[in-house]
Protein backbone atom coordinates (compact mmCIF):
# COMPACT_ATOMS: atom_id res chain seq x y z
CA UNK A 1 0.00 0.00 0.00
CA UNK A 2 0.68 4.00 -0.54
CA UNK A 3 -0.25 6.67 0.39
CA UNK A 4 -2.04 8.49 -1.98
CA UNK A 5 -4.63 11.01 -1.63
CA UNK A 6 -5.75 13.71 0.75
CA UNK A 7 -9.51 14.03 0.54
CA UNK A 8 -11.84 17.17 1.12
CA UNK A 9 -14.91 17.48 1.71
CA UNK A 10 -16.48 20.52 -0.26
CA UNK A 11 -19.37 22.53 -0.94
CA UNK A 12 -17.83 24.04 -4.21
CA UNK A 13 -14.95 21.88 -4.85
CA UNK A 14 -13.38 24.17 -7.51
CA UNK A 15 -12.95 26.86 -5.62
CA UNK A 16 -11.16 25.30 -2.86
CA UNK A 17 -9.50 22.73 -5.21
CA UNK A 18 -8.19 26.02 -7.06
CA UNK A 19 -7.18 27.37 -4.38
CA UNK A 20 -5.07 24.33 -2.87
CA UNK A 21 -3.77 23.83 -6.66
CA UNK A 22 -1.80 27.62 -6.30
CA UNK A 23 -0.72 27.12 -3.21
CA UNK A 24 0.99 23.66 -3.56
CA UNK A 25 1.70 24.17 -7.44
CA UNK A 26 0.10 21.11 -7.96
CA UNK A 27 -1.03 20.01 -11.53
CA UNK A 28 -4.99 19.94 -12.49
CA UNK A 29 -6.16 16.44 -12.73
CA UNK A 30 -9.82 16.63 -12.53
CA UNK A 31 -12.34 19.71 -13.19
CA UNK A 32 -15.95 18.62 -12.90
CA UNK A 33 -19.04 19.80 -10.66
CA UNK A 34 -18.81 17.09 -8.29
CA UNK A 35 -14.72 16.98 -7.91
CA UNK A 36 -11.41 18.69 -8.59
CA UNK A 37 -8.22 16.95 -8.19
CA UNK A 38 -4.52 18.25 -8.31
CA UNK A 39 -1.11 16.60 -8.21
CA UNK A 40 1.35 17.50 -5.94
CA UNK A 41 4.91 15.93 -7.16
CA UNK A 42 8.26 16.08 -5.06
CA UNK A 43 10.98 15.48 -7.34
CA UNK A 44 12.52 12.28 -6.31
CA UNK A 45 9.97 11.55 -3.96
CA UNK A 46 6.11 10.93 -3.14
CA UNK A 47 2.96 11.75 -5.53
CA UNK A 48 0.04 12.97 -3.56
CA UNK A 49 -3.15 13.82 -4.75
CA UNK A 50 -5.27 16.23 -2.90
CA UNK A 51 -8.75 15.55 -4.16
CA UNK A 52 -12.13 17.64 -3.14
CA UNK A 53 -15.03 16.04 -3.32
CA UNK A 54 -18.85 17.71 -3.27
CA UNK A 55 -21.07 17.04 -0.23
CA UNK A 56 -24.31 18.72 0.20
CA UNK A 57 -23.51 20.17 3.70
CA UNK A 58 -20.07 20.73 5.99
CA UNK A 59 -19.59 20.36 9.25
CA UNK A 60 -18.52 23.12 11.38
CA UNK A 61 -15.79 21.48 13.72
CA UNK A 62 -11.99 21.71 13.35
CA UNK A 63 -10.63 18.85 11.16
CA UNK A 64 -8.18 16.30 12.90
CA UNK A 65 -6.46 16.30 9.74
CA UNK A 66 -4.73 19.99 8.81
CA UNK A 67 -2.35 20.88 6.53
CA UNK A 68 0.89 22.45 7.28
CA UNK A 69 2.77 25.15 4.33
CA UNK A 70 6.69 25.32 4.52
CA UNK A 71 8.24 28.34 6.28
CA UNK A 72 8.17 30.45 2.58
CA UNK A 73 4.96 31.39 3.37
CA UNK A 74 4.93 32.97 6.80
CA UNK A 75 6.57 35.75 5.26
CA UNK A 76 4.84 38.77 4.50
CA UNK A 77 4.94 38.32 0.56
CA UNK A 78 3.50 34.58 1.34
CA UNK A 79 0.65 35.80 3.59
CA UNK A 80 -0.21 37.99 1.13
CA UNK A 81 -0.43 35.91 -1.61
CA UNK A 82 -2.59 33.48 0.38
CA UNK A 83 -4.88 36.32 1.32
CA UNK A 84 -4.76 37.12 -2.26
CA UNK A 85 -6.06 33.81 -3.17
CA UNK A 86 -9.03 33.59 -0.40
CA UNK A 87 -7.05 33.16 2.46
CA UNK A 88 -8.17 34.65 5.53
CA UNK A 89 -6.70 34.49 9.60
CA UNK A 90 -8.10 32.57 12.26
CA UNK A 91 -7.16 33.09 16.20
CA UNK A 92 -6.75 30.06 17.32
CA UNK A 93 -2.88 29.58 18.14
CA UNK A 94 -1.58 32.33 19.42
CA UNK A 95 2.33 32.32 18.01
CA UNK A 96 1.76 30.63 14.78
CA UNK A 97 0.41 31.74 11.21
CA UNK A 98 -3.23 30.11 11.69
CA UNK A 99 -5.35 30.60 8.56
CA UNK A 100 -8.06 29.22 6.45
CA UNK A 101 -9.30 28.43 3.06
CA UNK A 102 -11.93 29.53 0.82
CA UNK A 103 -14.34 27.19 3.12
CA UNK A 104 -12.77 27.50 6.40
CA UNK A 105 -10.43 24.30 6.30
CA UNK A 106 -7.65 25.62 9.01
CA UNK A 107 -3.99 25.29 7.85
CA UNK A 108 -0.96 26.49 9.19
CA UNK A 109 2.71 27.83 8.55
CA UNK A 110 5.50 26.08 9.83
CA UNK A 111 7.50 28.26 12.66
CA UNK A 112 10.56 26.38 11.53
CA UNK A 113 11.36 25.56 7.99
CA UNK A 114 14.70 23.61 8.73
CA UNK A 115 12.61 21.32 10.32
CA UNK A 116 10.96 21.20 6.69
CA UNK A 117 14.16 20.38 4.29
CA UNK A 118 13.31 18.94 1.13
CA UNK A 119 9.17 18.94 1.94
CA UNK A 120 8.20 21.12 -1.41
CA UNK A 121 5.52 23.62 -1.01
CA UNK A 122 3.47 20.83 1.67
CA UNK A 123 5.58 21.34 4.99
CA UNK A 124 3.52 18.15 6.42
CA UNK A 125 -0.26 16.46 7.21
CA UNK A 126 -0.43 16.67 10.97
CA UNK A 127 -3.20 13.84 12.22
CA UNK A 128 -4.54 13.92 15.94
CA UNK A 129 -4.60 10.65 17.60
CA UNK A 130 -5.36 9.38 20.71
CA UNK A 131 -2.25 7.37 21.19
CA UNK A 132 0.61 8.74 18.96
CA UNK A 133 3.23 5.60 19.51
CA UNK A 134 0.78 3.49 19.15
CA UNK A 135 -0.94 5.57 15.31
CA UNK A 136 2.49 6.23 14.41
CA UNK A 137 2.95 2.23 13.83
CA UNK A 138 -0.59 1.79 12.23
CA UNK A 139 0.45 5.27 9.72
CA UNK A 140 3.76 3.17 9.13
CA UNK A 141 2.48 -0.22 8.57
CA UNK A 142 -0.28 1.23 6.21
CA UNK A 143 2.05 3.49 3.82
CA UNK A 144 5.14 2.13 4.12
CA UNK A 145 6.33 5.96 5.53
CA UNK A 146 9.27 5.38 7.82
CA UNK A 147 9.73 7.30 10.97
CA UNK A 148 11.52 10.44 10.93
CA UNK A 149 13.79 9.48 14.01
CA UNK A 150 13.75 6.75 16.60
CA UNK A 151 10.88 7.43 18.65
CA UNK A 152 9.27 10.24 16.14
CA UNK A 153 5.78 11.19 16.19
CA UNK A 154 6.75 12.30 12.44
CA UNK A 155 6.61 9.82 9.27
CA UNK A 156 8.20 10.35 6.22
CA UNK A 157 8.23 9.11 2.54
CA UNK A 158 11.20 6.67 2.64
CA UNK A 159 12.73 9.24 0.17
CA UNK A 160 13.11 11.38 2.80
CA UNK A 161 11.27 13.59 0.68
CA UNK A 162 8.11 15.41 0.36
CA UNK A 163 5.79 16.05 3.51
CA UNK A 164 6.09 14.98 6.63
CA UNK A 165 2.90 12.78 8.45
CA UNK A 166 2.88 14.25 12.09
CA UNK A 167 0.68 12.33 14.85
CA UNK A 168 -0.30 14.74 17.33
CA UNK A 169 -1.98 14.34 20.73
CA UNK A 170 -5.75 14.68 19.83
CA UNK A 171 -7.68 17.82 21.28
CA UNK A 172 -11.00 16.19 22.03
CA UNK A 173 -11.91 12.91 21.42
CA UNK A 174 -12.59 11.38 18.12
CA UNK A 175 -16.87 12.49 17.32
CA UNK A 176 -19.10 10.25 15.87
CA UNK A 177 -19.18 13.29 12.85
CA UNK A 178 -16.98 12.14 9.79
CA UNK A 179 -14.04 14.02 9.20
CA UNK A 180 -14.19 16.83 6.21
CA UNK A 181 -10.52 16.04 6.01
CA UNK A 182 -9.49 12.35 5.72
CA UNK A 183 -6.08 10.06 3.75
CA UNK A 184 -6.28 7.53 0.93
CA UNK A 185 -4.35 4.85 0.74
CA UNK A 186 -4.13 2.25 -2.51
CA UNK A 187 -3.21 -1.59 -2.85
CA UNK A 188 0.13 -2.39 -5.15
CA UNK A 189 -0.92 -4.51 -7.97
CA UNK A 190 -1.00 -8.27 -6.05
CA UNK A 191 -2.35 -7.14 -2.56
CA UNK A 192 -5.36 -8.97 -1.47
CA UNK A 193 -8.09 -6.11 -0.06
CA UNK A 194 -8.98 -9.46 2.40
CA UNK A 195 -5.67 -9.78 3.89
CA UNK A 196 -5.29 -5.95 4.08
CA UNK A 197 -7.85 -5.90 5.94
CA UNK A 198 -7.29 -8.20 8.30
CA UNK A 199 -3.84 -6.67 8.76
CA UNK A 200 -5.46 -3.12 9.74
CA UNK A 201 -7.91 -5.17 12.52
CA UNK A 202 -5.13 -7.06 14.00
CA UNK A 203 -3.60 -3.30 14.25
CA UNK A 204 -6.33 -1.53 16.21
CA UNK A 205 -8.31 -0.46 13.33
CA UNK A 206 -11.71 -1.21 12.07
CA UNK A 207 -14.47 -1.56 8.91
CA UNK A 208 -16.42 1.25 8.46
CA UNK A 209 -20.01 0.64 7.17
CA UNK A 210 -21.45 3.23 5.35
CA UNK A 211 -24.36 4.05 3.73
CA UNK A 212 -23.43 5.48 0.37
CA UNK A 213 -24.22 2.14 -1.80
CA UNK A 214 -21.47 0.00 -3.88
CA UNK A 215 -18.08 1.66 -4.03
CA UNK A 216 -14.83 0.19 -5.49
CA UNK A 217 -13.26 1.54 -2.17
CA UNK A 218 -13.51 0.31 1.49
CA UNK A 219 -13.51 2.72 4.30
CA UNK A 220 -11.70 2.15 7.72
CA UNK A 221 -10.87 3.83 10.73
CA UNK A 222 -7.41 3.82 12.64
CA UNK A 223 -7.59 3.45 16.24
CA UNK A 224 -8.32 6.88 17.41
CA UNK A 225 -11.00 6.93 14.99
CA UNK A 226 -9.67 8.64 11.91
CA UNK A 227 -11.76 7.69 9.04
CA UNK A 228 -9.41 6.40 5.96
CA UNK A 229 -9.82 4.50 3.04
CA UNK A 230 -8.17 1.86 0.99
CA UNK A 231 -8.27 1.74 -2.76
CA UNK A 232 -8.21 -0.65 -5.24
CA UNK A 233 -4.68 -1.59 -6.71
CA UNK A 234 -4.27 0.21 -10.21
CA UNK A 235 -5.30 -1.43 -13.04
CA UNK A 236 -2.61 -2.93 -15.28
CA UNK A 237 -2.23 -1.21 -18.61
Amino acid sequence: MYLENVVFDALAPRLVGAFWEAVVGGERLTDEPEGFETRLAVEAGPVLDLCFQRVPERRVEQPRLQLVLTGAAARPEGLDRLRGLGARSLDLDGGSAVLADPEGNPFRVAEDPAAYDDSGPLAALTLESADVDRDVEFWSGLTGWIAAGEGSPTLRHPSRRGPHLELRPESAPKSAAKNPVHLDVRLEPGEDPDTVEARIKERGGDRLHTDWGELPWRSYTDPSGNEFCVLPAPREG
